[in-house]
Formats: C-alpha cells, sequence, structure tokens
C-alpha cells in the first residue's frame, strides 16, 4: 500500500476512533507503518479533545516527533489537555527553535503556563531566543549544533561527532570555532569520513563560511540558503562567535509563512495568519473589516466622481450600460501589474532603482493591451449606440487600462521607498483606485465627445 493510502486509511480510522466506533487496537498497528508527519497531519483534522485521545495511544516513543509537527495553536491546545507530566515531557523534547515559535504565538498567559511545564534550563534558553529581534536569525535558529577544532584529527573528530550527534539538528555540515568560539569555517562530514584520519579539520576546512548577523531578518537567511544551496546557515553575534544555525527546513517553513503573509496582504486580509479549519467566525470577521471598511470610505469618492457627471448620464444613458466594463477593466489590468511587480520585488528580480526602466516596459505593455481591448470594446459599443459612443468606448478603454496598469505598477515600487511592504499594494485597494480613476477618465471622455447628444 503506497504512502498516500495509509494516510488516507489513518485518517478514516482516526475519524472512527474520535466517534468511539473502534478502540484503540486498531489504531496501534497503523502506527507502525507511516510517518511522523503524516501521523500529526492526521490527528490536526480531529477536534481538540480527539487529537488529545490520539496522542495518548500513540507509542510513548514517538510522541514527541509527532508533537514537533504540530502548528503552535495545536500544541498549546495539547499541552493545556494533557496530563502535567506528559506534557512537560512533550515541551521538553521540542528542539529549540520549535519552542521559541511556540512561545511567540501564544499571549502572555499562555505563554506562562506553557513555561511553568519547562526546566529552568530550557526557560533560559527561550528567554535567549525570545530576546533578539522578531522575524530575525536570531529567533529561527536553534543553538544546537557541533562546533570542532581546527587541530583536531579527523580519527578525533568521528568519535566526537558519534558521542554527540544526538544534540545537533543535522551533521551533515560541521561547524569550525576558535577557542572563544568564533566560526572559523566549516567542512561536510563526507570530508571527515572519507579523509585521511590522521588530516587535522583545517586542512579540509573551508574557511569562508556564508553566515548571518543573528538580527538579519529571516527573509535574508531564506534567500541566502537557497542562494547557495545551503542546508544549513550559520549565525554569528558581532564579535562572531558562533550562536547557532538555521536548517533547511526551518526555512521551507518560512518561505511559506512569507508567501502566506504577502498574499493576505495582496487580498487585504492583514498580516496576522489564521487557520481556517481552527478559525472561529470572530477571529474571520476581525481578520477582514479592516481593509473592508477602509475601501468602503475610498468607494465613496467613486460616488461622488458619478454623481458629477450625472448632466451627461441623463443625456445619454447607454453610457451607464458600459460603466461597470470600463472601470472593471481597468481594475483587472492594475491587479494584473501589481500582482507581476509585488512578487518580483519579493523575489529580488527587480530592484527600486529599476522602476523607470520597468515603467516604460509597462506603458508599452499596458498601451497594446489597451488598444486590443478597445478594439474588442468598440465592437459592443458600435452595436449599441453607433459610432460616437463606440469612439468613446474604444479611447475611454485604452486611457482607463494604461491608468489602472500603471497604479499597479508604481503603487508597489512607491511602498518599497518609504519602507514598506510591497504586499501591502493589495489587489482591492489598487482595484479601488483603479475604479476612481476609471470613473473619472469614462465620464470625462464622454462629457467631451458626447454632450451635445440627445438622450437615449
Amino acid at each position: 500500500m503506497v504512502q498516500s493510502e495509509k494516510v488516507q486509511r489513518l485518517t478514516e480510522l482516526l475519524g472512527r476512533f474520535e466517534r468511539a466506533e473502534i478502540g484503540a487496537d486498531a489504531l496501534r498497528g497503523e502506527f507502525a507503518t507511516i510517518r511522523d508527519q503524516d501521523i500529526a497531519r492526521a490527528i490536526s483534522r480531529l477536534e481538540p479533545d480527539g487529537r488529545r485521545r490520539v496522542l495518548e495511544v500513540l507509542p510513548v516513543d514517538r510522541r514527541a516527533a509527532v508533537f514537533t509537527f504540530f502548528v503552535p495553536r495545536e500544541q498549546f491546545e495539547l499541552i493545556e489537555r494533557l496530563d502535567e507530566a506528559v506534557s512537560r515531557e512533550l515541551l521538553e523534547g521540542l528542539p529549540p527553535d520549535d519552542l521559541t515559535a511556540l512561545l511567540e504565538d501564544l499571549d502572555r498567559e499562555e505563554s506562562g503556563k506553557v513555561v511553568r511545564r519547562l526546566s529552568p534550563e530550557r526557560v533560559q534558553q527561550a528567554l535567549r531566543l525570545l530576546g533578539y529581534p522578531p522575524e530575525s536569525a536570531g529567533r529561527l535558529m536553534t543553538p544546537d549544533f557541533i562546533a570542532l577544532r581546527p587541530e583536531w584529527l579527523l580519527s578525533q573528530v568521528l568519535d566526537y561527532v558519534r558521542q554527540h550527534a544526538g544534540r545537533s539538528e543535522t551533521i551533515n555540515v560541521l561547524y569550525v570555532t576558535d577557542e572563544a568560539g568564533r566560526l572559523l569555517g566549516w567542512v561536510r562530514l563526507r570530508n571527515l569520513v572519507l579523509g585521511d584520519p590522521a588530516a587535522t579539520v583545517e586542512s579540509l576546512m573551508d574557511a569562508d563560511p556564508v553566515q548571518v548577523d543573528v538580527s538579519v531578518d529571516r527573509e535574508e537567511v531564506a534567500r541566502l540558503i537557497q542562494h547557495y544551496d545551503l542546508m544549513a546557515l550559520p549565525v554569528v553575534d558581532d564579535a562572531g562567535v558562533l550562536m547557532g544555525i538555521v536548517t533547511i527546513d526551518d526555512v521551507m517553513d518560512v518561505i511559506e509563512e512569507e508567501a502566506t503573509e504577502d498574499i493576505h496582504k495582496f487580498g487585504a486580509l492583514g498580516v496576522k495568519h489564521v487557520s481556517m479549519r481552527g478559525a472561529s467566525v470572530f477571529d474571520l470577521f476581525k481578520k477582514r473589516i479592516g481593509w473592508l471598511l477602509l475601501l468602503v470610505f475610498l468607494s465613496l469618492f467613486s460616488a461622488g466622481a458619478v454623481s458629477s457627471f450625472e448632466d451627461v448620464l441623463g443625456e445619454v444613458m447607454v453610457l451607464i450600460f458600459f460603466l461597470p466594463l470600463i472601470i472593471d477593466s481597468g481594475g483587472n489590468a492594475g491587479s494584473q501589474g501589481a500582482t507581476m511587480m509585488v512578487r518580483a520585488l519579493a523575489t529580488g528580480d527587480v530592484s527600486p532603482d529599476d522602476w523607470v526602466r520597468l515603467w516604460v516596459k509597462e506603458l508599452a505593455v499596458a498601451s497594446a493591451l489597451g488598444l486590443a481591448m478597445g478594439v474588442a470594446a468598440w465592437g459592443v459599443g458600435l452595436l449599441y449606440g453607433g459610432t460616437m459612443l463606440a469612439n468613446v468606448i474604444f479611447l475611454s478603454m485604452i486611457a482607463v487600462v494604461i491608468f489602472g496598469s500603471m497604479v499597479g505598477m508604481l503603487l508597489p515600487f512607491l511602498l518599497t521607498r518609504f519602507r514598506l511592504d510591497p504586499a501591502t499594494a493589495s489587489a482591492p485597494l489598487i482595484t479601488t483606485v483603479a475604479d476612481l480613476g476609471g470613473i473619472i477618465i469614462y465620464l470625462g471622455i464622454a462629457s467631451l465627445w458626447l454632450g451635445g447628444m440627445p438622450a437615449s
């Protein structure tokens, strides 16, 4: 049976177990053939009390491993429901970076409940990591790593690694430090295994390691690991002392979180991520209401713009028929341009200094798009209102698409100049601005061209 079929079967059995249709014995045999990550994913679909009951059924030697793959909110819900001795064991088994992620996701009262279940050593370790700036390399790193000395012989090193491998998240890459803990270089485990046992670590060491300061933003950490194809990235303080490492699995989580954050910002959903499955109605309401109220206020300007052209609308009623077509085209073009530009800025494909060159390119693209859409709309206008109306639709479509595209392209650059996240140039905001501009452009052209036409 392939892994996906095993997971599906486990999910079905967990549902039956939650409904008390089967007992714990029916689950234990399934756990043996399924990976910890997949068990955690299947358990996450249950209600909190169901998760607790299943976790208590898990073999003791797998509980801690499965627990690490729950999201922080699920971890806290389990901690509150489990026996205190079991919850303390699970928390003590969390890697330092995962414990930090849990604590920073909780409020003060919830964090206190977790801290009371930790040993003094783990509390001190967590407080050190939480002392670094939010979303920094210091918050993301784990202080569990293996450090070697440059003068050690390879025969010594291999014995040392065997003894201490259990306290490091990765041993594929090992770091070399001096007596003060300052980072000197790094060496691959493969080279240590295949090298001459009489050789020194220094002879195999890469003395120019890629490294970051503890205060560097986690997005830069992710970029460096991706750019240099690293399994782990060393994190140092101002004195060059190796404080910890960021591993590739942590970076994958960062990439997912940052992408989710940008998507939510671009959809005017705010920054704080909530689970659709676990969030309450009030949580989802709070996440969405802020921007919607702001956009209602901005839309009042659109209503005012329409009312200022009531004379021409009264004379040529057919203009109202084409109003949604025109303004929607501008908003759609703006959303397309902004989406491409925000993503290009996020990935480093373009920089803020490229705005002039990209503005010229976007102007050419928008003009071509507007012309193509204008020709299509001209035919519709000709059918419903004759040549003069068709000409107004044609010119308005070109101008509105160009305007919307320019807004969508320039707003992310403007926000970047002011050191704001370009993803804040959300699609609803750009659409609202483009709608306002589209109304003024369309009805302005119409009033100049058709003001003397009889009412229709």
